[in-house]
C-alpha cells in the first residue's frame, strides 16, 4: 500500500504504508448543480459519472452540495454558435476567460461576447488560442476599454500574426463601428504575455500549459489545472497534417472535462488529396472558359495552404502557367515575413524545405494590395480577403464578377450563418450589395473545404484517446451541435467507456462537482523515519495555492522558500513601583528570576524587564512561552497597586512610645502571618526583629520603617508591608509626609 493520510470530518491525518513522501487523499464528494443562472441563462442539467465529479448524498437522500467544489463552465460566446468565441471557467474561487472573439455575422458592440454577464474586474486570466477574429478580435476591446487587470497569455506566433489580423481588420471595417482604434492595439501589444508549448505556468494557483492545435499557425490547446481538476481546451484544432502545419496533438494527461469545438458535427472531411483535386480542377474549368476565379480567405491562415497548392500545382502544369495569380492582402508582405520567422513551429516538410529555399517565396503567385494592381480583364485568380466576405476586397471583387457565368467563386473554409459566403451556397439568383442594391448572381460557386476543424473521425479519436468524464461542446451551430451529441453516444454505447456530453447555449452554464483532491506532502525531518500504521503525524501545515506540505516547524526555512523572521516584542507601562517587587511577586509564576540589578531583571531567561523613570520596559522574543509569560506580567502590573517608601518614615510620626511600640506589634503580626511566627526573632525593647524565610534574611527596624536584605526583591516586598500597614495605621500622617516619597 502507498503511503497515504486521509483527512475525514475533521480527524487528524494518519499515515500507513511506507516510504517518505506521505500523500492525504479527501473522500470524493460532488453533487448536482442546485443553484440556476440568475441572468436569464437556464443551467444545464448535470449528473456527474462515478470517480471524479460524482454525486454525493446525504442520509436521507438529501444532496450535499459546496459552492467551493462547483466547476462552472459558462460559454459567453460559442455556445450553440460559430463566432465569438469566449468562455468562462469558474472552480475554487477562479474566473478563467477562454478566448475573446467577435462574431463576424454582426458590427460593433453586438459582435462582442455577452461580457455584461461578468465582473471583469474578478477575471485573473485570459487564454488566447489563436489569432483569428473569432477568438481574438475583441481582445484589444477588452484589454482597453474594460477593468480588466488580470494577465493575458498566447503563444509567440499568435501573439506576432494577431497585430496584423486585427490591423486589417480595422483596416476593411472601415464606416461600421469600431470597438477600438489603432492606438489601442498597439497598446494592448504591451498587456499580452507570451508561452512556448508545454510551458508549464502558474498565476494565483492556477496551472496551465498548451498543445500544439494544428489549426493555424500558433494555434493551442490548453490544459487548465485547479486543485488538482483538469480542463482541457481545444478552441479550433486539426488532427489531419496538412502542407504546413502539424496535427493536434492529444495530451498524455489526464483530464477531467474538456470544451471542444463541434463546428462540423458529424460530417467526414475529404481526404486531402482529393480536395486538392477538385480545388485545382475547378479552378482550370473555369479558367479555360474564360472566366476569373475569386477564393475568399483570410489573410492569415488557410489562405498559405492554398498558396502552398496552387504554387506547386502551376509548377508542374505549364498550360496554366499563362494564368496570373494574386494574393490580395493589404498586409500581405507583412503576413508572410510573419511564416517565413515560424517555420521552426511547422511540420517537417515544411522545415526540409526552408533548408533549401524559402517556401513562402512564391514563383506563380504576386502579392498585391488592392484591384489597382492586376487587371481585371484577362481571366485570373485571386485570394482576397476577408473569408466570409463580409467586406473589403472579397466583397468587392464578388459585386463586381457574381453577374458573369463564366466567373466562379470557390469557398474553401468554414463560413459562419449570416455572412455572404453562407448565402451564396444556397445558390441565390441575386444578392444584396453593401450599397443595398439587388444584382443578379451568375457565376458558378463551389465549395471545397480546406477549413483546419475536425471532423467527426478526429473528434472520435480524440476523444478515445483522451477517454475525459464530462465533455462540453461549443462553437458549433445548435444542429450540428446535436447531432454530434448523438454520433458520440451511439459511437461509444458497446464500451466501457462512460461519459456525459453538454451543450450549453450562450450564458447558459454546466455545473460540475469536483472535491479537489487534497494531497498533503509531508517533509523534511518528519518523512525521515518510515511510518507505522496508525501514527499520528504533529507539524505545521502550509498551503500555498491548493498545494499543501506538512513540516515540522524547525524545517520550514529549509524546506520552504518562506523567510525567516525574528519579532521583538516592546511593551512600555507606566510603573512607579520598584522592580524588585516586581521580581518578588512573578517567582509565583516562575522559578528562574535573575535580578541583574536594581532595575534590570530577567524571567526564564526570556523576558527581558527594564525600570527607566516612571515606566517599566518588557522585552521579549515571539514565542508561545514568552507570550504567555508577558501577558501574565503585564496583566499582573495593571491591576497591583505599588506602595514602596525609598526613605524611613518621618521621626515626627512617633513621639508616643507607645505608638511605636504598637506599630512594631502589628508588623510582626503581620509577617508572621505571611511567613509563620517560626521565622521571627523580635526584640520588644530595640523594636527590631529578625526574618530569616527560605535562605533569605532581612533584618527589620520598625522606629525607622526601614528593611535591610541583600535580595532586592526581598527588600522591595518588606518595604510594601511596612508602607501599607503604616498608610492603614496612620492615614492622616501619611498623606502629610510626602517627602518620605511614599506613593500609592
Amino acid at each position: 500500500m502507498p503511503p497515504s493520510m486521509e483527512n475525514r470530518g475533521g480527524a487528524p491525518f494518519m499515515a500507513s504504508g511506507s516510504g517518505g513522501d506521505y500523500r492525504a487523499s479527501s473522500v470524493p464528494n460532488a453533487g448536482p448543480p442546485l443553484r440556476p443562472y440568475q441572468r436569464g441563462g437556464a443551467q444545464a442539467v448535470v449528473t456527474p459519472t462515478a470517480g471524479r465529479g460524482r454525486v454525493a448524498k446525504k442520509p436521507g437522500g438529501a444532496r450535499q452540495v459546496d459552492e467551493e467544489d462547483q466547476l462552472i463552465v459558462r460559454p459567453l460566446g460559442a455556445g450553440q454558435e460559430v463566432g465569438r468565441s469566449c468562455i468562462l471557467l469558474e472552480f475554487k474561487g477562479k474566473k478563467i476567460l477562454l478566448d475573446m472573439g467577435i462574431h463576424p455575422a454582426y458590427n460593433g458592440h453586438a459582435s462582442l461576447p455577452y461580457l455584461d454577464h461578468i465582473n471583469v474586474e474578478e477575471i485573473e486570466l485570459l487564454l488566447i488560442t489563436h489569432f483569428h477574429l473569432d477568438h481574438a478580435g475583441a481582445l484589444p476591446y477588452f484589454l482597453m476599454k474594460t477593468k480588466f487587470k488580470g494577465r493575458c497569455f498566447m503563444t509567440h506566433a499568435t501573439k506576432a500574426i494577431y497585430r496584423w489580423m486585427l490591423a486589417d481588420f480595422l483596416r476593411v471595417s472601415q464606416g461600421q463601428e469600431q470597438l477600438f482604434t489603432e492606438s489601442d492595439l498597439e497598446q494592448s501589444m504591451e498587456k499580452i504575455e507570451t508561452m512556448d508549448f508545454h510551458e508549464e505556468k502558474e498565476i494565483g494557483g492556477v496551472r496551465f500549459w498548451g498543445y500544439t492545435a494544428g489549426h493555424v499557425l500558433g494555434a493551442a490547446m490548453f490544459m487548465i489545472e485547479i486543485a488538482g481538476v483538469r480542463v482541457l481546451y481545444t478552441g479550433d484544432f486539426s488532427k489531419e497534417e496538412d502542407r504546413h502545419l502539424c496535427a493536434a496533438e492529444i495530451p498524455s494527461e489526464r483530464c477531467d472535462v474538456v470544451i471542444m469545438e463541434s463546428t462540423y458535427g458529424i460530417h467526414v472531411h475529404e481526404d486531402r488529396q482529393t480536395r486538392e483535386h477538385r480545388l485545382v480542377s475547378q479552378i482550370a474549368n473555369i479558367l479555360h472558359r474564360g472566366g476569373k476565379v475569386l477564393i475568399p480567405s483570410f489573410a492569415l491562415g488557410r489562405a498559405q495552404e492554398i498558396l502552398l497548392i496552387l504554387d506547386e500545382h502551376w509548377k508542374s502544369h505549364p498550360e496554366l502557367q499563362n494564368f496570373p495569380m494574386y494574393y490580395a492582402s493589404a498586409l500581405a508582405k507583412k503576413c508572410m515575413s510573419v511564416y517565413e520567422t515560424y517555420t521552426g513551429a511547422m511540420n517537417d516538410r515544411i522545415k526540409r524545405i526552408s533548408a533549401v529555399h524559402n517556401p513562402f517565396k512564391f514563383e506563380w503567385i504576386q502579392s498585391i494590395r488592392g484591384r489597382e494592381d492586376f487587371d481585371e480583364k484577362e481571366p485570373c485568380v485571386v485570394i482576397a480577403s476577408p473569408g466570409m466576405m463580409q467586406s473589403g476586397l472579397s466583397r468587392e471583387l464578388f459585386e463586381l464578377w457574381c453577374s458573369d457565368p463564366k466567373n466562379g467563386c470557390i469557398i474553401a473554409g468554414y463560413v459562419v450563418e449570416g455572412t455572404l459566403g453562407k448565402l451564396i451556397l444556397t445558390e441565390p439568383t441575386e444578392i444584396t450589395t453593401l450599397a443595398g442594391q439587388k444584382i443578379p448572381r451568375r457565376c458558378t460557386v463551389d465549395y471545397v473545404s480546406f477549413s483546419a476543424h475536425t471532423d467527426f473521425k478526429q473528434t472520435t479519436d480524440f476523444i478515445t484517446a483522451l477517454k475525459p468524464p464530462q465533455i462540453i461542446l461549443v462553437h458549433g451551430e445548435a444542429a450540428e451541435m446535436g447531432r454530434l451529441k448523438m454520433g458520440l453516444n451511439r459511437e461509444f454505447e458497446n464500451t466501457d467507456y462512460k461519459f456525459q456530453i453538454h451543450t450549453p447555449g450562450n450564458t447558459r452554464s454546466v455545473s460540475l462537482n469536483f472535491r479537489g483532491e487534497k494531497t498533503v506532502k509531508v517533509v523534511g525531518t518528519l518523512a525521515e523515519k518510515r511510518p507505522r500504521d496508525g501514527e499520528e503525524f504533529s507539524g505545521m501545515l502550509l498551503k500555498k495555492s491548493f498545494t499543501y506540505t506538512l513540516a515540522d516547524a524547525k524545517d520550514i526555512a529549509n524546506v520552504t522558500d518562506l523567510p525567516k523572521t525574528e519579532l521583538t516584542h516592546r511593551v512600555s507601562i507606566s510603573y512607579n513601583g520598584s522592580l524588585g517587587n516586581v521580581a518578588n511577586l512573578m517567582q509565583d509564576i516562575c522559578s528562574d528570576v535573575e535580578l541583574t540589578s536594581e532595575t534590570e531583571a530577567v524571567f526564564l531567561g526570556i523576558l527581558r524587564v527594564k525600570k527607566e523613570g516612571p515606566c517599566l520596559i518588557v522585552e521579549w522574543d515571539g514565542s508561545a512561552l514568552a507570550d504567555m509569560l508577558s501577558d501574565a506580567l503585564l496583566g499582573m502590573l495593571v491591576h497591583i497597586q505599588e506602595d514602596e517608601p525609598s526613605d524611613a518614615l518621618p521621626k515626627q510620626s512617633w513621639d508616643d512610645v507607645s505608638e511605636r511600640r504598637r506599630y512594631f506589634d502589628a508588623v510582626r503580626q503581620l509577617l508572621s502571618e505571611v511567613y509563620g511566627a517560626d521565622c521571627i526573632t523580635a526584640d520588644e525593647e530595640q523594636r527590631t526583629m529578625k526574618l530569616d524565610v527560605k535562605g533569605k534574611s532581612a533584618e527589620i527596624f520598625t522606629d525607622d520603617c526601614k528593611a535591610v536584605t541583600a535580595d532586592l526583591g526581598f527588600r522591595s516586598s518588606l518595604y510594601t508591608y511596612l508602607a501599607r500597614l503604616y498608610r492603614s495605621m496612620y492615614p492622616v500622617d501619611f498623606w502629610c509626609h510626602t517627602e518620605a516619597g511614599l506613593v500609592i
